[in-house]
């Protein structure tokens, strides 16, 4: 495939990657602004507390299976087949270990109403497993458009579910319907629209070289998981459901920027790169790009959005959700360099080195521990505050191997996105001061998101980054594209 085709099918699928991620998530957002306010914390910690254990469990339904697919570059309808029901076989087995483990999940964190609320939940399970297979086809053709309609279906129906139960008085449970409407949706869209079809087909084969790379990357992923899924268990234990609401929601809205940024990117980029990954020096410069164009948008999202976490949370969902307006600047600064290091890992995945991929979750895990030790010691501040430096150790880690394969050390990384840095801390700075002028939160906000957008592009304009340039191309090039086809409609 030469360079250009790549390119179209990589930016195509950016877009659409895009779409899915911030048409998706901004529905989920504005349901959640709904939510927030009939619902109450301890509501969300609830539902929180049961999302610990789906999330992890899910990590292992896929088993890594659906990454060497991805990788794989030729995929056969039996290696589909044998993934299909190696997940669901998965699937079944873990949901009955946890129906028979919620009474323990009930009697840990001394809640009786978490038994039926866990089993109903542990239904996403089965649920996701019909969808990975699906999802694994689309992402290997770079289809995102297929994955957005059915995204987005399923957030504004599952929306709409949510907020009728909601309003009807059905409290947490309304939460519950949202989170397996919305898996269901997503999963009944993606059987219609995509074209691919199971068959009674399995190969001992298929299964042996899916284990052997995808084993490793579902160790990692659990490992991953387990350890990001801690934190809830921390709050949710040694503090109250009502406090892991409010921590669960002050994550939600910092994942909105960085953990969305980074799903785009490794969902297009993974892909992309495998189909070079024989000619270094070509995915080497891609791989430069896409670092350079992430943390460029990562870091004045994040920054930005630490310095507005006040007024945002008091104006979105009300002053009930202050302790989440504390906590959010926090996570913030401790997730910009999550996409960065996610990166570094992605291209150990391209190269096949799922070993050194396992080889350093588990480092990084031990490492993780501290703040988690904080936490329980101390106080949730300071678990955020030292997730910070052990965000930073991450990325020093994952880079250093990364650097050893390809030749882009970490302090090369470092300073292509330096700028990105100094371009981010002084919007940040300049937003963050109008916080203290003696007016409403109703009026600082709109003052603080003006004021920002305007240095951003000042200064952009001014300094004129690469990366915005580029990222400036590709939007004029979208909006001249878009005026070109209306004006042969009108014609």
């Amino acid at each position: 495939m030469n360079d250009e085709s790549l390119r179209s099918r990589t930016l195509k699928g950016t877009f659409w990657s895009a779409a899915d991620a911030f048409l998706g998530q901004g529905v989920s957002f504005l349901v959640g602004i709904v939510l927030a306010r009939l619902l109450s914390p301890d509501e969300y910690g609830l539902i929180g507390i049961c999302l610990i254990f789906t999330t992890v469990l899910n990590g292992i339904v896929d088993s890594g299976f659906s990454s060497a697919l991805i990788r794989k570059k030729e995929v056969s309808q039996c290696d589909y087949n044998t993934m299909f029901f190696t997940n669901l076989g998965i699937s079944c087995m873990l949901y009955s270990l946890l129906f028979f483990c919620a009474p323990l999940i009930s009697g840990f964190f001394g809640r009786a109403e978490l038994i039926p609320l866990v089993r109903a939940m542990g239904c996403v399970l089965f649920l996701n497993a019909l969808s990975i297979t699906q999802y694994t086809s689309l992402t290997k053709r770079l289809d995102f458009k297929t994955k957005t309609k059915a995204s987005f279906t399923s957030a504004v129906g599952s929306g709409v579910i949510g907020i009728v139960m909601a309003y009807m008085g059905f409290g947490v449970w309304s939460l519950v319907a949202q989170q397996l409407s919305k898996q269901l949706l997503y999963t009944v869209c993606l059987w219609v629209l995509n074209r691919w079809k199971p068959s009674w087909d399995f190969s001992k084969e298929s299964f042996r070289y899916m284990w052997g790379f995808g084993s490793k990357m579902m160790l990692s992923g659990l490992l991953n998981n387990i350890w990001n899924e801690l934190y809830k268990v921390v709050v949710g234990k040694f503090y109250s459901p009502a406090t892991l609401g409010q921590y669960s929601r002050s994550t939600e809205y910092a994942g909105l920027f960085s953990s969305n940024l980074t799903s785009i990117v490794q969902r297009v980029s993974y892909p992309a790169l495998a189909e070079i990954q024989d000619d270094k020096e070509r995915m080497v410069a891609a791989y430069r790009k896409v670092i350079k164009v992430t943390m460029f948008v990562t870091c004045i999202c994040m920054f930005s959005l630490g310095a507005i976490a006040e007024p945002l949370i008091y104006c979105l969902i009300g002053p009930q959700w202050h302790e989440a307006a504390t906590y959010l600047p926090l996570i913030c600064l401790s997730m910009v360099f999550y996409p960065l290091h996610s990166i570094n890992l992605n291209m150990l995945q391209i190269q096949g080195r799922s070993d050194i991929f396992l080889y350093l979750e588990i480092i990084k895990k031990f490492i993780a521990a501290i703040p988690i030790a904080i936490g329980i010691l101390f106080s949730i501040y300071w678990m955020l505050v030292a997730s910070l430096f052990t965000g930073v150790i991450s990325f020093f880690l994952n880079s250093y191997y990364t650097g050893k394969q390809l030749g882009y050390s970490s302090w090369m990384q470092l300073k292509d996105v330096t700028p990105d840095f100094g371009i981010a801390t002084a919007v940040a700075l300049s937003v963050y001061s109008l916080k203290y002028l003696p007016i409403s939160n109703w009026c600082i906000l709109p003052m603080q998101v003006a004021v920002g957008l305007c240095i951003f592009l000042l200064s952009n304009e001014k300094i004129k980054l690469p990366e915005y340039l580029e990222i400036k191309k590709i939007v004029l090039g979208m909006i001249l594209k878009h005026n070109r086809l209306q004006d042969e409609k009108q014609s």
